[in-house]
């Protein structure tokens, strides 16, 4: 079995993967409280599924990528899975949101956010081994069922929580909180998933062929986040004075009408 690096770079990229994580995670939690006051909710969740999705998982996972290694093999990407791994994470967020979005607005809260839960977990774990996927490398690779399964878990109960907070998180102090947590699940199921992973040496494997990692990745994972960075700014100015009344049950009456997500 081929020795495997997770920090050929050292500490430096699960620094900056957990960070991108963090980010992605509060940008997403301030664009659902938008939701949960704005008119426009349904773009606010989009924006939030971005935040999440495309920052908070994807960006997180690639950057983490880019500190693996394996003793002795090449490294490449095939392109067109790794845009539909994104594609994947940002979508399965959405997905969730909505979901619970929803739930609690015709009052199956509790339904809803297990559904959505279970929705985005299984989502977020196709983003991470369809992302494992895209690698192309010139040795033989295994996973460990185990492993996987586990990795499957953490992405369920980290989507759950998360989905959770979208929710209920009140305040920025206690959205930074959320986003810390939020940062650490993500990241843990990362890592999580790379531990069921084992290289063995191929002989006579054929050179990979595909885009080079940093080549590739770093255009992509700048285009992210230029992306999530000009979502930062509409959040911080746009109004988010008033009651969160887009998800709440009618309540009768002139102030209690809702409406729903658009």
């Amino acid at each position: 079995m081929l020795h495997t690096h997770h920090f050929a770079y050292g500490w430096i990229t699960i620094v900056i993967a957990y960070v991108m994580s963090f980010v992605g995670s509060l940008l997403g939690l301030q664009c659902a409280r938008r939701a949960r006051t704005s008119d426009r909710a349904g773009g606010w969740l989009i924006a939030a599924a971005i935040a999440i999705g495309g920052t908070g998982i994807w960006v997180m996972h690639f950057v983490a990528m880019l500190g693996f290694s394996v003793d002795g093999a090449s490294i490449r990407y095939n392109v067109p899975l790794t845009l539909a791994s994104a594609v994947i994470a940002v979508v399965v967020v959405w997905i969730g949101l909505t979901i619970v979005f929803r739930g609690q607005r015709t009052g199956r809260s509790a339904w809803s956010l297990l559904t959505g839960g279970v929705v985005t977990g299984l989502g977020v774990a196709a983003m991470h081994y369809s992302g494992m996927y895209a690698m192309r490398i010139d040795a033989s690779i295994t996973y460990s069922p185990g492993i996987v399964a586990l990795s499957v878990v953490i992405a369920v109960v980290a989507s759950t929580a998360a989905l959770w907070f979208t929710l209920h998180v009140r305040g920025t102090l206690v959205s930074v909180g959320a986003a810390v947590i939020m940062g650490i699940a993500v990241t843990g199921m990362h890592y999580t998933g790379m531990l069921a992973m084992q290289a063995h040496a191929q002989e006579l494997a054929p050179a990979p062929t595909g885009a080079d990692g940093v080549q590739l990745l770093l255009p992509l994972m700048i285009g992210v986040s230029v992306v999530t960075m000009m979502l930062l700014i509409n959040v911080g100015l746009t109004d988010n004075d008033g009651e969160d009344l887009r998800i709440a049950p009618a309540t009768g009456g002139a102030g209690g009408q809702t409406g729903g997500l658009r």
